[in-house]
């Protein structure tokens, strides 16, 4: 009797947790054994992130248990962190145990990318994981409070986003909405709080629709966000930024949202990487090994144009689709799939009932983009745990 084909996924987010799901799904019992790792107990919503960071919403709407998602007896759920993928071997080295496999998945997700700026990964926050986000929505509170005891101390009302990105523009919408609420909790006169969204390129929200972006600045502006667009960060310090125009912004809170990069390790696993990320195949798999898959942040995905694909979680659940398919056809001797991105829609949120997005050739604005920002969320809840995790989690 041939052995089972043991399938390994790194990574519980977008593109593993829904691997993960398809693959007990469409697999029939001992038909593969396979095995998900991840360092949390829990998957998280990254494009929720934003507003748990500036403290519009608890991180906990923005966290699901794994055990509530997977079949334990189809899926065995290993808490662990990756230490070491090496590919030759097949092996896995988690910081507790090791694992073998027959077919892996990686989707670890990506780490910030810092476009070797000083600084930046000394003093700069990110919105990657509910624990960061924790500590952004605290240490902003913690400013005013430290206000209140040195009033001389502008930098600490001072909050700089750096990258006008989707993250970015999301997150100053939200941080935008609460400030009235910490000063009126700290008895601070809102004029004294600045707000600074600071973009390299020369318009916000690069590549997007030029009407919808114009719409998000005005908006954002009108509550308070000061744009500095075409002007890179030079330097990060303790003290604040330097930007290339020379000007230096005083502050002690820097939120990083400027880009991402693949997981160190698949460098370090001796994969072709373009800026960590590994250019797949059609089939999502790599140039090197045939039985080694990259979903998600890790993977670079070309358009009909040539182009990479920015990652987003659309793409990442995609992504998951077309990898269970292919881990079953790989494991029955089928043909694999090739995989085919479908943009199903864009929607940026700008905090409370306001948004922009792209449905096709539709533009959308205003409350009705914020109601399709709902409704999209609510759609991604449902793909990983049906109608019982929409009634729970919709609400956000």
């Amino acid at each position: 009797m041939s052995r089972i084909p043991r399938i390994v996924i790194l990574g519980a987010g977008y593109g593993g947790i829904v691997t993960a799901i398809r693959l007990q799904k469409h697999l029939n019992y001992n038909e593969a054994d396979v095995t998900l790792v991840n360092k949390h107990d829990y998957h998280y919503i990254t494009t929720h992130l934003h507003m748990p960071a500036a403290g519009t919403d608890n991180p906990e709407n923005s966290r699901v248990n794994i055990s509530r998602l997977i079949d334990e007896f189809k899926v065995d759920f290993v808490k662990s962190t990756v230490m070491q993928i090496k590919p030759i071997e097949k092996k896995i080295i988690l910081e507790d145990s090791t694992l073998s496999y027959d077919y892996l998945v990686v989707g670890l997700g990506g780490e910030p990318e810092t476009f070797g700026i000083p600084g930046l990964q000394e003093h700069a926050m990110n919105i990657r994981s509910i624990n960061s986000v924790r500590l952004i929505r605290e240490h902003i509170e913690y400013q005013f409070a430290k206000y209140k005891g040195e009033p001389d101390r502008l930098d600490y009302l001072t909050f700089i986003v750096g990258g006008a990105g989707f993250t970015g523009i999301e997150f100053v919408g939200e941080l935008a909405d609460r400030i009235p609420n910490l000063c009126k909790k700290y008895d601070v006169d809102q004029k004294l709080v600045k707000i600074f969204s600071i973009e390299a390129a020369p318009n916000a929200m690069p590549g997007f629709d030029p009407e919808l972006v114009e719409y998000a600045t005005n908006v954002l502006t009108n509550k308070g966000v000061v744009f500095k667009l075409g002007t890179a960060i030079k330097e990060c310090t303790a003290a604040g930024v330097e930007l290339a125009t020379g000007e230096f912004v005083k502050t002690t809170t820097v939120i990083w949202t400027g880009g991402i990069r693949g997981n160190h390790m698949l460098d370090q696993a001796g994969f072709a990487t373009m800026r960590g990320r590994v250019k797949v195949d059609s089939f999502l798999r790599t140039t090197e090994y045939e039985n080694v898959y990259v979903v998600g942040d890790c993977s670079i995905v070309m358009n009909p144009e040539g182009k990479p694909y920015p990652p987003s979680g659309q793409i990442a659940t995609q992504q998951g689709e077309t990898c269970a398919y292919n881990l079953i056809a790989a494991i029955r001797n089928t043909p694999p799939k090739e995989f085919k991105y479908i943009n199903k829609g864009t929607v940026a949120s700008l905090g409370k009932r306001e948004a922009v997005g792209m449905v096709g050739t539709r533009k959308v604005k205003g409350n009705k983009a914020a109601l399709l920002k709902k409704l999209v969320d609510m759609r991604y809840l449902y793909i990983i745990g049906g109608i019982p995790l929409v009634i729970r989690k919709g609400r956000f």
